[in-house]
């Protein structure tokens, strides 16, 4: 009896609600042209410092080339007290006649050609598009009940973070679970809450405008060249989060993934429990 009232409670909805799917395609053109204006506006000057000034005698990264003993050019990257041989890829990149000194190679910037300008355009363009996305999407995801209902973690979820995290290592993924596991929800909240925002203010620091009409930023974090260099960080972390969460997909089935990031998808709700939390089960 108790099941069939259980079963007759249960009922279909999208496992992502439009306003989700439309964040999470903006967000993946506007992050692939950030980047690769980013790598063209850091290709002008291709090293990065700590605090408020450019100290050339003591950068913590930077990319360059030299004349090496044979006389060929061999680009380098040094990075603290290490330097690495990059020919080819950082410091100095291209075929023939169309090699030269740069920080990344053409192939992963935007306009691949050096053109600070231009780079400049598509990413303040892309930046506003994406913290305007971003601004509707947490008012979103916290009127809509998005933000309690599938990101944050109940008790349950938070004990059983250690077991996710073995999980996700070993690579064992639960093919009928259809919402966001504890590590998961970690994940999105610390890049909607902590990464995102960090790019945003970090990014305000590199503009003499703003940074006339609030100088307390710039304090903040510890100067321009510090806010710079936290940008990059940030920025390779988000990297590194989106290799993450793409291998993820391909290891859990990518097809019905991207089929339901593309037209929601379906999943059964069953009744919330006795933590207030409720089940998502398999289609």
């Amino acid at each position: 009896m108790n099941n069939s009232i259980q079963h007759a409670s249960r009922h279909r909805e999208r496992r992502h609600r439009l306003p989700v799917r439309l964040w999470h395609w903006i967000n993946l053109w506007c992050l692939i042209v950030l980047l690769m204006s980013c790598l063209q506006i850091f290709n002008a000057h291709p090293a990065l410092y700590w605090g408020s000034t450019s100290n050339f005698d003591d950068p913590w990264l930077e990319m360059y080339a030299i004349r090496g003993a044979d006389g060929d050019i061999q680009g380098q990257t040094a990075l603290g007290p290490w330097t690495f041989d990059t020919t080819g890829i950082l410091g100095y990149s291209g075929s023939g006649d169309h090699a030269s000194v740069r920080g990344f190679p053409d192939w992963i910037t935007l306009p691949s050609y050096q053109f600070l300008t231009m780079g400049r355009l598509w990413h303040f363009f892309f930046a506003w598009l994406f913290v305007g996305a971003g601004a509707l999407f947490v008012l979103y995801a916290l009127f809509s009940g998005h933000l309690k209902r599938d990101l944050w973690l109940p008790a349950s979820q938070w004990r059983g973070l250690g077991r996710d995290i073995l999980d996700h290592l070993r690579l064992r993924f639960h093919a009928t679970r259809i919402g966001y596991n504890g590590l998961q929800k970690l994940s999105y909240l610390g890049v909607l809450f902590v990464a995102l925002p960090l790019m945003i203010l970090t990014g305000l620091c590199m503009s003499p405008t703003f940074n006339a009409a609030a100088p307390w930023l710039l304090d903040l974090f510890g100067g321009r060249q510090s806010a710079r260099s936290i940008h990059f960080i940030v920025a390779g972390l988000l990297v590194l989060f989106v290799i993450v969460h793409l291998l993820m997909v391909l290891l859990s089935g990518p097809f019905r993934q991207v089929r339901d990031m593309l037209t929601g998808g379906r999943r059964n709700v069953t009744p919330v429990d006795n933590e207030g939390s409720t089940h998502h089960e398999g289609k």
